[in-house]
């Protein structure tokens, strides 16, 4: 087998130029143009998560008739590989193949293992709704490995196109990467929750097959359109691993020594719990506390996209002006109570206009707060261990993003069966109670998040005069 990859990779080495996936080896400055295909990738990403969080969880409930229970442990599975990313981060930091790649074999493998998800799972789910003469596990444990198979790619993908594009940029421009990398993935979701609404209108099962099947072809396509000749041949690594070479978790301690990584990390998932939390709330708290229709809620989606946008757009002006990226993370946090206060005054004012401004207010937080921890991340991080940093944050944000979903729902169930029962006193009985303990531990979330992102914040420096009158700086 060694002796065929070497044969393979003689014969790739005469083919030309043109014709090989590989960038130049000097590449300069990365134009927009090759940028924007590279972001490419986030819009597969983000059809799959409308997919598996949107458009299925609704089609396996009604039309398919699978139990709620079932469907949130299905929706869920994706997020036991969320821990993993900082895992792949680090060997796409590491890897040596025989082409002189170390990101690219990452992100195709993640991208196949998407496509197989997507392939499978439509059968899968028909499985699942009980149309077969197999037991019910085989077709639980068929749906099982789709949607592990499709968080897997996601995860990995994700995470090696990040490092990716970090390596094609100076850290001057990196601000604006993530801006444009969040924005195609908004753009993506935006995009296939549309269209799939249309393609579902009129529900069947050879649609729904060929929907998934679609986006499974579109993965396939974009991933490869976004990597085609985006990372060079370096002969370097086209050797074995050096003898003495760090491992994993030896990596991850000569990491955390290089800086303060546990405050930041810390930060980031407190954070992102804060802001998560609410993801499955807001909706309903809008229908069930102040009365509004199934078509006002779902444009409650679009205010907290909006938001974000804006959010994204303003931190990459403020990134790329200089401004400290923990004071940026400051200030969505602050942003983030503020919306989370606007929505709980919006049940006694009984005001619609209070409840969606709240809501574009926490859109536009979690894109400050979002942009502004990768942003660190991506800045602190050596060059040697990009993939690593982005993994970690990776890591960190979604497993503390799924979990605060699940305790949300889980804590407004109990406090509103608690205020139900009379247990917390008179006047407490009403549903808006279970939302508002909810958003309360949001904001206290938010709060402990400045506090531990507080010492990292960069000190200003004024110009103090001398005996001379010459300016001496000095770091206050």
């Amino acid at each position: 087998m060694i002796g065929l990859n070497a044969r393979l990779a003689r014969v790739w080495t005469k083919v030309g130029h043109d014709l090989l996936p590989f960038a130049d080896a000097q590449t300069g400055d990365l134009p927009w143009s090759r940028l924007m295909r590279l972001s490419l990738f986030q819009i597969s990403c983000g059809m799959s998560t409308v997919l598996l969080i949107g458009t299925l969880n609704r089609v396996m409930i009604v039309e398919l008739g699978v139990s709620a229970g079932l469907v949130a442990a299905m929706v869920a599975l994706p997020l036991i590989f969320a821990p993993l990313r900082a895992l792949i981060g680090f060997r796409s930091d590491t890897y040596r193949s025989v082409l002189g790649w170390r990101r690219v074999p990452y992100f195709w493998l993640g991208s196949v293992i998407q496509f197989g998800g997507l392939a499978m799972m439509p059968f899968a789910l028909l499985i699942l709704s009980g149309d077969t003469w197999a037991p019910a596990w085989v077709a639980q444990v068929s749906a099982a490995i789709a949607f592990l198979m499709v968080g897997a790619g996601l995860h990995t993908t994700q995470t090696v196109g990040l490092a990716l594009a970090t390596d094609l940029v100076p850290q001057r421009a990196q601000p604006n990467v993530v801006a444009l990398l969040s924005l195609m993935m908004l753009v993506g979701m935006v995009g296939a929750a549309a269209g799939f609404g249309l393609l579902l209108a009129e529900f069947s099962q050879i649609r729904l097959i060929q929907v998934i099947q679609g986006v499974a072809a579109a993965t396939l396509v974009l991933n490869f359109i976004a990597v085609w000749k985006q990372e060079a041949l370096d002969p370097t690594r086209t050797r074995g691993r050096a003898a003495g070479e760090p491992g994993f978790l030896a990596s991850f301690r000569l990491l955390r020594a290089q800086g303060p990584w546990t405050r930041r990390l810390v930060a980031t998932g407190l954070g992102t719990a804060g802001f998560a939390m609410q993801d499955v709330l807001l909706e309903p708290y809008g229908g069930q506390v102040l009365g509004l229709g199934v078509g006002a809620t779902t444009g409650l989606t679009a205010l907290l996209a909006g938001g974000g946008v804006v959010g994204f757009i303003l931190a990459a002006r403020a990134l790329s002006g200089g401004q400290d990226p923990y004071r940026v993370i400051g200030y969505g946090s602050l942003t983030g109570v503020a919306g989370f206060s606007l929505v709980i005054f919006a049940a006694p004012l009984s005001s619609i206009l209070v409840f969606a401004a709240g809501t574009s207010v926490i859109g536009f937080g979690a894109g400050l707060f979002a942009h502004a921890t990768l942003t660190a991340c991506m800045r602190a991080a050596p060059p040697d261990k990009t993939g690593l940093a982005l993994g970690l944050w990776g890591a960190v944000q979604a497993t503390c993003g799924g979990a605060a979903i699940a305790f949300g729902g889980i804590a407004r169930d109990a406090v509103t069966a608690a205020a139900s029962a009379g247990l917390l006193g008179a006047g407490l009985e009403g549903p808006v109670t279970g939302y508002v303990a909810v958003y309360l531990v949001e904001i206290v979330l938010l709060f402990v998040a400045i506090a531990a992102v507080g010492p990292l914040i960069a000190r200003p420096r004024f110009s103090t005069p001398t005996r001379t009158g010459v300016a001496d700086p000095a770091s206050v």
